[in-house]
C-alpha cells in the first residue's frame, strides 16, 4: 500500500512539473487546446435557441405556389419616346448654323417609362394597358428568367385602356386565364408586377368591390377594386387568384400621393378575352354604335317625368341622320331594354349597345310619354374617341 501511494505521488509531481515547463515554456499549446473545445461546444450556441428543422417549414395559409405559377408569366415592360425639343429660330440663320452645325436643329433627349405585362400566349402575345406603350417609340420587354426582347404593339383599344404587344422568343410561360365572374367580395387576391422599377414584386389583398364603374377612367369599366398595393410600374401586371389564375389587368389607383392608398383597380378577365381576341384576330376592337347622348335618371328628372321607376337612361340628344335617328328616336325617350336585356344606367346602356354587331338589326324598347315601344336600329360601327381624361372626368359626348 505504501508502494502504491509512492508512486501515485512521484506521478503526481511529474504531471505538475510538465504542466508547469509547458505554461511557461509554451502557453500557446493549451490555448490552442481549449479553442478546439470550445468549437466543439460553441456549435450548440451558449444561448439557448429554438431552431425548427429545415423540413418543418410552415406552409399552412401561404400563397407560394399560386406566386411561383404566375409570377414567371409577368413581365416588365419598358418604353422609350424621342423627346424633341422646340427648334430654335437662330438656328436658320446660315451665320449660326456655320458655328454649332446642324446636328443643334435635332437635339433632344430621350424619355423612359415603364410597366408590366402578362404573357397570354405561347406565341409571343403579351398584354398591358394601352397608357404604357401608346406614344412609345421603342418598346422592350424583360422576363422573369432574365431574357429581354423588343416588342412590337399588335393592337390597342383606348376606351379599356388594353393593348396586345408581340416578342419572338420560344418557351414563352402564358398564364392561365381565370374566372372573374366568380369572384366575391373577400376573395384573397394577388398583384404581381414592377412597382417603381424596383422589380418583380408581389402584393396580397381581398377583393373589395366588383362592378366599379363612373369613375371617368376608362370609357368602359367595370373594375374589380382590390387593396392589394398597386403603385406606379405596376401599370398592366397580373391579379390572380389564389391558385395562380389570372383575374384581372391592374390598370388604375385611387391616390392622393402617387402611391398605394389600398384602392387598386383591375380590368376584369372577362372584358381582356373579348377584347384581347379582338385585337389578335383584326387588329381592333369593333363595337356597337346607335348615336344617342344618354344621361342617368337621377330623382329630380323621375320627378319631372313622372317616372314610376329610376331604371334606364334618358335619351338628351340624338345625332342627326344616325341609327337611332333613323329608326324613329327622339330626344326626351328613355330607353329601357337593348335586345330584350334590360338597362340600368348610362353605364349599362353602353355596354349593351357596345356589345352589337355592326350593320346588324337589334331591337330597342324606349319609353315615350308612358308608353313603351320597340324600335329596330340598324346597328353601326363606333368611331374611334380619345381615352377619357381621368383627372376631369370626360366621357364620349354620344355612344
Amino acid at each position: 500500500m505504501r508502494r502504491l501511494w509512492l508512486l501515485f505521488a512521484q506521478t503526481a509531481t511529474v504531471g505538475l512539473a510538465l504542466w508547469f515547463v509547458v505554461t511557461t515554456l509554451k502557453p500557446e499549446w493549451i490555448t490552442q487546446a481549449g479553442d478546439s473545445a470550445r468549437k466543439v461546444r460553441m456549435t450548440t450556441a451558449n444561448v439557448p435557441m429554438l431552431e425548427a428543422p429545415a423540413s418543418a417549414a410552415a406552409n399552412s395559409g401561404s400563397y407560394r405556389n399560386a406566386a411561383k405559377r404566375a409570377m414567371p408569366s409577368v413581365v416588365n415592360i419598358f418604353t422609350t419616346k424621342e423627346a424633341r425639343q422646340p427648334k430654335n429660330p437662330l438656328m436658320e440663320d446660315p451665320f449660326f448654323r456655320r458655328f454649332f452645325g446642324d446636328q443643334q436643329r435635332d437635339q433632344g433627349e430621350k424619355q423612359f417609362s415603364l410597366g408590366s405585362g402578362v404573357v397570354v400566349s405561347s406565341q409571343g402575345y403579351i398584354l398591358t394597358n394601352n397608357h404604357v406603350v401608346e406614344a412609345a417609340d421603342e418598346i422592350e420587354v424583360a422576363l422573369a428568367d432574365g431574357r429581354k426582347a423588343v416588342a412590337k404593339v399588335v393592337g390597342a383599344d383606348p376606351e379599356t385602356d388594353l393593348a396586345v404587344i408581340k416578342i419572338d422568343l420560344p418557351n414563352l410561360p402564358a398564364i392561365t386565364l381565370g374566372h372573374s365572374e366568380q369572384s366575391s367580395v373577400g376573395d384573397v387576391v394577388l398583384a404581381i408586377g414592377n412597382p417603381f422599377g424596383v422589380g418583380q414584386t408581389v402584393t396580397m389583398g381581398i377583393v373589395s368591390a366588383l362592378g366599379r364603374s363612373h369613375l371617368g377612367i376608362n370609357t368602359f369599366e367595370n373594375f374589380i377594386q382590390t387593396d392589394a398595393a398597386i403603385n406606379p410600374g405596376n401599370s398592366g401586371g397580373a391579379l390572380i387568384d389564389t391558385n395562380g389564375n389570372l383575374l384581372g389587368v391592374n390598370t388604375a389607383i385611387y391616390s392622393r400621393s402617387g402611391g398605394s392608398l389600398g384602392i387598386g383597380f383591375a380590368i376584369p378577365v372577362t372584358t381582356v378575352k373579348s377584347v384581347m381576341e379582338s385585337i389578335i384576330n383584326t387588329g381592333q376592337v369593333v363595337r356597337g354604335y346607335i348615336g344617342v347622348e344618354p344621361q342617368d335618371i337621377t330623382p329630380e328628372l323621375a320627378e319631372s317625368f313622372g317616372l314610376a321607376t329610376k331604371s334606364g337612361a334618358i335619351i338628351a340628344g340624338i345625332v342627326r341622320g344616325g341609327p337611332a335617328d333613323r329608326a324613329g328616336m327622339k330626344p326626351g325617350d328613355i330607353l329601357m331594354a337593348v335586345e330584350g336585356k334590360p338597362v340600368a344606367d348610362t353605364t349599362d346602356m353602353l355596354n349593351l349597345i357596345a356589345q352589337l354587331i355592326p350593320g346588324e338589326k337589334a331591337k330597342v324598347t324606349v319609353l315615350r310619354k308612358s308608353q313603351q315601344s320597340v324600335l329596330d336600329v340598324t346597328v353601326g360601327k363606333r368611331p374611334k374617341t380619345r381615352r377619357p381624361d381621368p383627372a376631369a372626368g370626360q366621357r364620349d359626348e354620344t355612344e
